[in-house]
């Protein structure tokens, strides 16, 4: 199996979000389904994962003037996941600082 990518997104959003339910948001591999999303966040934070939503987010045209000229490219598309928890449970994004 292929190691995914897991990054916790740490916003206001997303700290509202977790702060009303037991759900937390992360950056995670475009390839990424949510079976491979559930058990990697399980073993790599030992909760149990009840529910897992999914968003995809392409990558934006940007350009920007320059002295020599106008200067184009594109920022990365990533997918989005909002993984909910089993009730009682945390998970802290702080303790590995």
């Amino acid at each position: 199996m292929e190691q995914i990518q897991i990054i916790p997104i740490v916003t206001e959003k997303a700290n509202a979000i977790s702060e009303k339910g037991n759900r937390y948001t992360f950056k995670v591999s475009p390839k990424a389904n949510k079976y491979q999303i559930k058990d990697a966040i399980e073993k790599l934070y030992e909760v149990k994962v009840v529910e897992v939503n999914t968003m995809n987010y392409s990558g934006k045209n940007k350009q920007r003037y320059t002295k020599s000229g106008i200067i184009k490219g594109k920022t990365a598309a990533f997918k989005k996941a909002v993984v909910t928890i089993a009730e009682g449970q945390t998970i802290d994004f702080y303790s590995n600082i």
